[in-house]
């Protein structure tokens, strides 16, 4: 057989989707992959049935149907606080995944330098190495999750075309503030950079904190691609609805990119989700206090149990610190991944090795989602108690 291509050989599998599928093997509560186990809004399930039956079941226009565009141009407006030109500002993806493929893939040539902070969603890695750029990774510091402005200087000085930013972030939970935000926009400017930004999580963030989106800060829209998703904010994972937002000219080629790589998103599926683009303000403002008294619920059950955890700022995901553990005899020698495992089959829950969202050698973190129905995180805290008798 053919030598494969070298590029597969750097980046393993989705330890994320791997660990699912162990704990769908052995029944246990998956709380590894972060999509929710309850509906969508109703409005946009009685959309999708009348599209079942009435279309559009042919291709829409390979960039977006002209109602997503304008629907999801009416919301982005708002964000950005500036008009967005459904006609020449967005491309609809087939996810998030997709729209961040799709954006490095526009902007980068081979050998082309991008910034990742560390930790950071998995895909960002094999994003940059399949697009042929070579990743410099900016440790983001636990506990508090804070970086050294003076490292992502640095990595422009050695010529980053571009560095990415999940805010909120996964996995960690951390917010981005403004002033953190302007900052970097100060460095993308003097060094004539792209922002690359991740934001499916603009909705989940808790007070005190505040989500700023990158392409509203002023002057900064020319330098940023917003990648986003409606996964999260209307509980449709499945659905591989995504978005880029971002300069005419970007856009104009990465419309090329998605083209070729995908066609374009699922029609019937474009049709049903105006509705939820399409909500009132309350629904955020609802989304918001039910993942807020989720968060509560599930880092009170975790401290009652007495495993050391962050208090995530955004999203819906919690690092675990299993330190303690490894140190016992029976753990001895095991990684993070090896106790995962061990978790899926002793404990009945699901989390995911803290290492593979890590550039840095750490091996003590995992982590767990709370996007799940109060009696799934019920019983899911209550599984976890049984590590209270292997605690020292």
């Amino acid at each position: 057989m053919p030598e494969l291509s070298k590029r597969v050989e750097t980046f393993t599998d989705s330890v994320i989707r791997r660990m699912t599928r162990i704990s769908n093997k052995y029944g246990a509560i998956n709380l590894s992959q972060g999509f929710p186990d309850f509906d969508p809004p109703k409005e946009i399930t009685d959309a999708l049935e009348r599209a079942a039956h009435k279309g559009p079941h042919q291709y829409s226009i390979t960039f977006g149907a002209k109602n997503f565009r304008d629907a999801l141009a009416a919301k982005v407006s708002k964000t950005f606080k500036r008009e967005v030109d459904p006609e020449t500002e967005l491309c609809v993806t087939c996810g998030s995944t997709e729209a961040m493929m799709t954006a490095m893939m526009t902007i980068c040539n081979p050998g082309d330098k991008v910034m990742v902070f560390s930790p950071f969603y998995e895909n960002y890695g094999a994003d940059a190495i399949l697009s042929g750029a070579d990743p410099i990774y900016i440790p983001l510091v636990p506990p508090e999750y804070n970086f050294d402005i003076k490292l992502i200087e640095e990595g422009f000085k050695k010529g980053a075309k571009a560095i990415i930013i999940c805010n909120p972030s996964n996995p960690c939970g951390k917010v981005f503030t403004r002033d953190e935000l302007e900052a970097i926009g100060e460095l993308a400017v003097k060094y004539d950079a792209f922002v690359v930004t991740d934001e499916v999580y603009e909705h989940m963030v808790y007070a005190p904190n505040v989500h700023t989106a990158f392409a509203s800060l002023p002057g900064m829209f020319d330098h940023t691609i917003t990648c986003n998703s409606l996964s999260k904010t209307y509980s449709i994972t499945g659905w591989r609805l995504g978005y880029i937002c971002g300069p005419a000219k970007v856009i104009e080629a990465a419309r090329k990119v998605h083209d070729f790589l995908t066609v374009g998103a699922a029609a019937p599926l474009q049709e049903a989700a105006v509705a939820g683009l399409t909500l009132p303000e309350s629904y955020y403002e609802d989304l918001l206090r039910i993942y807020t008294e989720k968060r509560d619920f599930f880092l009170a059950g975790l401290d009652k149990i007495g495993l050391k955890h962050n208090i995530p700022q955004g999203t819906y995901f919690v690092m675990i610190d299993i330190a303690e553990f490894l140190e016992l005899p029976q753990f001895k020698g095991y990684s993070d991944l090896e106790f995962c495992e061990w978790m899926i089959q002793n404990i009945g829950v699901a989390a995911v090795p803290g290492s593979s969202f890590f550039r840095e050698p750490v091996n003590n973190l995992i982590r767990l989602h709370f996007a799940r129905q109060q009696s799934t995180l019920e019983e899911a805290l209550l599984r976890l108690e049984k590590m209270v008798d292997l605690m020292p």
